[in-house]
């Protein structure tokens, strides 16, 4: 019997109502995405494939879940428990030449609705991810003019070989000779993928016969571009001139970071101390130099973390669903980290963290997985074979710069699958011995470095690695004492050895004499004496030459990190985020948790003052188990003092925490973030009187972030009802000029010294003067000397910043006078630009 007109197009074995004609639509051209969606829902309702219900669960997928699959393609699907509305399987085409947007970056030409009883569609998703690797013919699907072909594509089941040697270029492109003196590594390679995302056109950088997309960072790095490597860069489609000019100059105006950051580590290779000879000579095992420093102590070595991942398949939805919430969530702690780091250790260091969470971005890692994942392969079991076969690509690069880069997505990928399954998480606080060691490891994430406890870790030695790894660079910022590609021999060693280690020759000594431990040891007294001279410079206060002087705090998270602030002559705690005590975990910390914080970074400062924030979470900073509802747009919406004021359970037990540690002494005060109007002061001050009153705890000064114009328009009126004011510049930037800050396109503009961020500063200082309240600085400009030269003479009494920032900035103001800071203020309030605001820096203010 002959097949009816239904059933012919299929060639392969696959259930012949799964594709049929009323299913596939040619050449739609829908509104936007929800339109898209209801007219694909509509093709399986009309096919008896769905309740018509099914279309809205379509939508609610839509708010929690990205169903772009990549490289143009979108699969949505209904929400797992509306599987009841399915009343067969079906899968509905929609061909959109002219693409539509599907989110900010992402264009959808094929939309693959899905409605699946059972995994039959999987054989069409495995033919969609193969067909990724072969974007010519995946391509040439977006503008096909027969339903027969379209379906005979999607329904065939060969694997696809990717093409050896790439298209041609682009319609518009032009060239350039790598200038980065490094290469393109992960931090500006970040900003060239963040740059084509702003744009819908197809955007490709081309080195002789290799292609990658510009929006996928794993791919440009592949690349393997060294300086002086010729690359192609061509864009097409509908903005491709704008968007090929974007890039361009995201790409050259790089160049004098990267030179700059080049030069500066050379010279500081120049200017670091000699190494340490031994007396005698001893065994050693020879690495690379990673951070210099000496450090006497028994090794601990790690075992090597070996992760064994099971293939557990799940249905192929459900598996999407795991992996789209892994992802999510990392990216959320990795922006976390990336702010706490920058705020400890620097810009530079933060954008490791930054680079590592663009990678979840890639297309082409994500579209692996799912590859994997719909060959019927668990979800868990598709990601770890996914990061470990881009790893060994990175890995393989003949270039050690981004050969270091593997590490960077081995860390990546494990957050990943500790997310997915958090029985395969890893790594974390690893178990140390009670005395201080040198570390031992195979190798060290940068999360891990960055989270080692200074206290019991003196030195780190890895068997792998090199010295341009974001794991050394953690360790030369932390001061650790650090060597690299130690080789095989270092995991070898037995467990207590005694060892030597120097950071700046790069050699682990071992089983050292008492002579030759004499001998370190005076070499590092020698170190610490003249380290001692340029911290007591540090210490001195930040005094003009005629005799006004200005607080300098620390931006501090942690009690352990007291020390460090104290050394680099910070007189206090400016700011203290308790957000770090949210993340990373599942749960809220309780009030004792917070209290013992509180209570030690007191006790750690003995007697100098103490301003912790109280929880600030919204906008960029979210903390996945509150389980805060999805805002479409969260920096306008409840976060900083509205989420406290809506979450009593939050803003109580942080409360009683605080006054319980102030009931044990030091110099404490509290400030609450995003104050926007008069109610709130109020509101947030009974619950402090309420809860002071019932713990019998003492009164401890009350203050507020200047974040929002509003607050600082209306100074003069809060300042009645707080004691102090601390003003966020990062934010009131954003705020005042309407810019996101970590928009791709948009951040270079968003200028703290704007004359309109300047004049809202002049205005606080003004309105807490008329109630003899004091204003503080805890934004970025505050740790740039010219930025904090200009906010003294604007009358700020207190800056606080990043530690490593502090001796340049005392040194900016001891060699200022007042007198002459003020004059330089009010020029900049009369500028009419921000670039106008920098010229007036002649090195007085």
């Amino acid at each position: 019997m002959a097949p009816d007109a239904n059933t012919a197009i299929m060639p392969t074995g696959l259930p012949n109502d799964l594709l049929r004609p009323d299913l596939l639509r040619l050449n739609a051209s829908p509104a936007g995405k929800e339109e898209a969606i209801r007219e694909a829902a509509q093709l399986l309702i009309a096919a008896g494939c769905i309740d018509s219900a099914y279309a809205a669960s379509m939508l609610r997928r839509e708010a929690v879940a990205n169903t772009f699959l990549g490289h143009g393609v979108a699969i949505p699907h209904g929400m797992v428990e509306d599987r009841g509305l399915v009343r067969r399987s079906g899968i509905a085409v929609l061909q959109v030449p002219g693409g539509i947007e599907w989110n900010p970056g992402q264009t959808a030409h094929l939309v693959v609705a899905i409605a699946a009883q059972s995994d039959a569609h999987i054989a069409v998703l495995r033919r969609l991810t193969r067909l990724m690797q072969d974007e010519a013919r995946l391509t040439a699907l977006f503008t096909v003019t027969d339903p027969t072909a379209l379906a005979a594509t999607l329904s065939e089941d060969a694997p696809v070989t990717a093409p050896t040697t790439p298209g041609g270029d682009l319609a518009e492109r032009f060239d350039w000779v790598v200038d980065y003196p490094t290469g393109l590594h992960a931090r500006p390679a970040t900003a060239w993928v963040e740059t084509a995302r702003a744009s819908t056109a197809r955007i490709q950088v081309r080195h002789g016969d290799l292609v990658a997309d510009a929006k996928a960072l794993v791919a440009l790095l592949q690349l393997g571009l060294r300086a002086g490597d010729s690359v192609v860069v061509s864009a097409e489609g509908e903005d491709a001139v704008a968007a090929l000019a974007r890039m361009k100059a995201t790409i050259t105006r790089l160049t004098a970071r990267e030179k700059a950051d080049a030069a500066a580590a050379a010279q500081k290779s120049r200017a670091t101390v000699r190494g340490w000879t031994p007396p005698n000579p001893l065994p050693a095992v020879p690495g690379i130099a990673a951070s210099p420093g000496l450090a006497i102590g028994p090794v601990h070595v790690l075992p090597r973390a070996a992760v064994s991942v099971p293939d557990e398949p799940v249905p192929l939805i459900e598996g999407g669903d795991r992996l789209h919430e892994a992802l999510s969530l990392t990216r959320q702690n990795l922006k976390a980290l990336a702010d706490d780091t920058a705020r400890r250790l620097g810009p530079s260091e933060a954008a490791i963290f930054t680079a590592q969470a663009e990678i979840l971005n890639d297309t082409d890692l994500v579209t692996l997985a799912c590859q994997l994942m719909v060959e019927g392969h668990g979800v868990a079991w598709s990601w770890h074979r996914a990061v470990e076969r881009t790893a060994a690509g990175l890995a393989a690069l003949d270039n050690p710069v981004l050969a270091a880069r593997a590490a960077d997505l081995r860390d990546v990928g494990q957050r990943v699958l500790a997310r997915i399954d958090p029985a395969l998480r890893t790594g974390g606080a690893p178990d140390l011995p009670d005395t201080p060691c040198i570390l031992i490891a195979e190798d060290l994430s940068p999360s891990d470095t960055a989270a080692l406890d200074m206290a019991r870790v003196i030195g780190l030695a890895t068997a792998q690695g090199g010295p341009t790894s974001h794991t050394a660079i953690l360790a030369r910022t932390l001061g650790l004492p650090a060597m690299v590609a130690g080789g095989a021999a270092l995991m070898e060693l037995a467990n207590g050895t005694p060892a030597i280690l120097d950071g700046q020759t790069g050699r682990l000594h071992l089983s050292p004499a008492e002579a030759d431990t004499a001998d370190a040891r005076a070499w590092i007294a020698r170190e610490d004496a003249r380290k001692a001279e340029e911290e007591a410079r540090r210490g001195l206060p930040a005094r003009t030459r005629d005799g006004h002087e200005v607080e300098i705090g620390a931006n501090v998270n942690r009690p352990d990190q007291v020390a460090v602030a104290l050394s680099q002559g910070a007189e206090s705690v400016g700011l203290m985020r308790t957000e770090f005590l949210f993340l990373e975990r599942g749960d809220a910390p309780g009030e004792d948790e917070q209290y013992e914080t509180y209570r030690d970074m007191l006790t750690a400062l003995e007697g100098r003052p103490l301003i912790v924030r109280a929880l600030d979470i919204g906008g960029d900073k979210q903390v996945p188990h509150l389980q805060l509802p999805h805002e479409e747009n969260p920096f306008l919406g409840v976060r900083g003092a509205r989420l406290l004021l809506r979450k009593p359970e939050l803003l109580e037990t942080q409360l009683r925490a605080l006054y319980r540690a102030a009931k044990d002494g030091g110099a404490l005060s509290i400030m609450f973030p995003m104050i926007t109007a008069l109610g709130e002061v109020q509101a947030l001050r009974a619950a402090c009187d309420r809860i002071r009153a019932e713990l019998d705890a003492p009164a401890v000064p009350l203050g507020i972030m200047v974040e929002v114009p509003a607050a600082a328009i209306q100074a003069d009126v809060l300042a009645g009802h707080v004691d102090f004011f601390s003003i966020g510049t990062n934010d009131l930037t954003q705020y005042a000029l309407a810019i996101d800050r970590q928009h791709p396109e948009l951040a270079a503009e968003a200028d703290s010294l704007h004359p309109a961020v300047l004049r809202l500063i002049r205005l606080t200082v003004e309105g807490a003067e008329r109630h003899g309240r004091w204003v503080g600085v805890c934004g970025g400009i505050a740790g740039d000397p010219f930025g904090a030269a200009l906010l003294t003479g604007l009358g700020v009494r207190e800056l606080s910043m990043t530690p490593r920032d502090i001796p340049a900035v005392k040194d900016r103001l001891r060699g200022s006078e007042l007198s002459a800071l003020r004059q330089a203020a009010q020029r900049a309030l009369d500028c009419e630009t921000a670039d106008a605001v920098r010229a007036l820096d002649g090195g007085e203010a």
